[in-house]
């Protein structure tokens, strides 16, 4: 699958319609996820990192693009993948090994160790790096952290998608910002809009009627799939 099949699936989206990507965070699930008829999917860092036995942010780069790799090489549909804030890599590295996993999209955050922003213009800078190496063989979704660390001002976040849509970002992620404030996200932002929901129908359907174009759920649902594991195992024990 190309990153123009995947980026299609962003475009021309009735209100209320959203492409709902879910998190595989090994191929089994993708495989799951894919079965079921989801057109794409988007993997979590944190998710990922939990299968293989790292707390979120500190799964090591090699590891991160191995297990990309085997999620794309077990389905047949589009494959983005959450690359945090790019492991320090020059943009022409992390685009040469995120194509040599499959993957044809990716997220790029805008905070340093998901504690500090970082500034905006040099990360819109960076970005458009990304997407000169790049060209348009991945779909670069541009996390916006400002709800995350920063002091979750609404103007902010727009001014930080603004930059990075100039810089070459297919689409923008201001994660946990309240749906209530997807309007005004929507007036602002020139393109496509990721919201994170919760591992359940209803999340989304919120999300979907706030407007969002786009759905991930971040490791909500390695954790959802891992706590049914847990009370299985406790029943057994008992």
């Amino acid at each position: 699958m190309t990153a123009q099949t995947f980026r299609a699936l962003h475009h021309g989206r009735a209100l209320g319609d959203p492409l709902v990507l879910p998190g595989p965070w090994d191929a089994a699930s993708a495989r799951v996820f894919a079965d079921a008829g989801f057109p794409a999917l988007a993997t979590p860092s944190a998710g990922v990192a939990a299968s293989l036995g790292y707390e979120d942010g500190a799964t090591p780069p090699d590891e991160m693009f191995a297990a990309v790799a085997r999620i794309v090489r077990a389905v047949s549909v589009p494959v983005s993948a959450d690359v945090e804030g790019g492991y320090g890599l020059t943009p022409g590295e992390l685009v040469g090994r995120l194509l040599e996993t499959g993957a044809v999209g990716c997220n790029l955050e805008d905070s340093e160790g998901g504690a500090t922003l970082k500034d905006p213009q040099r990360h819109a800078d960076w970005l458009a790096e990304v997407r000169a190496e790049a060209g348009d063989a991945l779909v670069i979704n541009a996390r916006v952290d400002t709800f995350l660390v920063g002091a979750g001002d609404p103007a902010d976040a727009v001014a930080r998608a603004r930059l990075y849509t100039a810089a070459g970002a297919d689409c923008v992620y201001p994660i946990l910002a309240p749906p209530e404030l997807l309007p005004v996200l929507r007036e602002g932002i020139t393109g496509p809009i990721n919201m994170v929901a919760g591992a359940d129908s209803e999340s989304v359907a919120e999300l979907a009627r706030w407007g969002a174009t786009r759905i991930t759920f971040g490791p909500a649902m390695q954790r959802y799939a891992i706590g049914a594991v847990g009370d299985l195992a406790a029943r057994l024990r008992a």
